[in-house]
């Protein structure tokens, strides 16, 4: 599938912001089963410094500094993406018949126990708490019902996001992007980058190395309307990694599915604070006003080729 996502931020600020620091993650990622085919950042005002990097999970992030006084900043990232199902093991049927056979839970947990002299495995840095996921007895208690013994991962995986999805309210505006997730799973309710971050911290606790993932999802628009530019928004949703199968499998809480070709992943870190679309350090602008306005929409086979 061809997917156009295109995603526009505007601050505007009273007073005047004299200079600012910014990082962006932006540009969708060339794994999971996409290829970024166009990509194009613009920043208006213009500014004076701008470079692109690759973090430490291999995420592409860009700075850009802006040294002249400003009364509003516009970000647009212009995106064109070849998705794809991921990975054919996240499927029901792959999962039970695929020829490679999922572990036990416990079996990935055991691998993931510390040991000295032990090889290093980069998903052991998925194990550990983070500033929005934090350790805490509530996520082992909320897990334990999906981790019986000796069940696969995948199935342990799927059934705490379904408990996740049919226990957790999905209410606007209920949450800050700061909640941290034993706040919002002690309230009942939150956002997708909540429901996220409980699955993460869940399968933390279980001793499972598990990832935040931000990224877009195509939605339809209700029968008979047309689909409105700038009415989606970012998404988020969660990987557990199961070396059995080598490979992250994601889930998306949220809607309660494993993401398929409608998915456009940005970046995958520890939560959150990794991945955030735009954060910086500005001098001035006591006070702002935020407006996000995203759009993911479908294109004709032909384009981009």
């Amino acid at each position: 599938m061809l997917l156009h996502v295109v995603h526009e931020t505007h601050y505007r600020y009273a007073p005047a912001v004299e200079n600012a620091h910014h990082v962006v993650h932006l540009k969708p990622a060339n794994r999971n089963g996409q290829s970024l085919l166009s990509y194009d950042l613009r920043i208006d005002p213009a500014p004076v410094q701008l470079r692109e990097t690759v973090d430490v999970y291999g995420n592409t992030r860009s700075y850009f500094s802006l040294q002249a006084a400003h009364e509003s900043l516009t970000v647009v990232a212009d995106s064109v993406v070849s998705t794809s199902v991921a990975n054919p093991l996240q499927s029901e049927a792959s999962l039970s018949t695929g020829k490679s056979a999922p572990p036990p839970w416990e079996q990935v947990r055991e691998q993931f126990r510390y040991r000295a002299g032990a090889a290093y495995d980069s998903a052991s840095e998925f194990l550990f708490a983070s500033p929005y996921v934090p350790r805490d007895e509530a996520f082992v208690e909320f897990a334990r019902p999906s981790f019986l013994p000796g069940r696969p991962l995948p199935d342990a995986a799927r059934d705490l996001m379904e408990r996740i999805h049919s226990t957790m309210t999905y209410e606007s505006e209920s949450t800050e992007v700061n909640t941290p997730a034993l706040e919002a799973l002690q309230q009942g309710k939150g956002v997708c980058q909540d429901f996220a971050h409980i699955m993460v911290a869940c399968c933390r606790a279980m001793g499972l190395p598990a990832r935040y993932v931000s990224g877009y999802l195509l939605t339809s628009p209700p029968p008979g309307q047309p689909r409105l530019v700038g009415s989606d928004a970012s998404h988020a949703w969660a990987s557990v990694y199961c070396p059995g199968v080598g490979t992250w499998l994601d889930f998306d809480p949220t809607n309660n599915r494993a993401p398929g070709e409608d998915y456009v992943t940005l970046a995958t870190g520890r939560d959150f604070l990794d991945v955030s679309p735009m954060r910086g350090v500005i001098r001035g602008g006591a006070q702002h006003i935020l407006d996000v306005a995203v759009t993911v929409e479908p294109l004709p086979a032909t384009t981009g080729n």
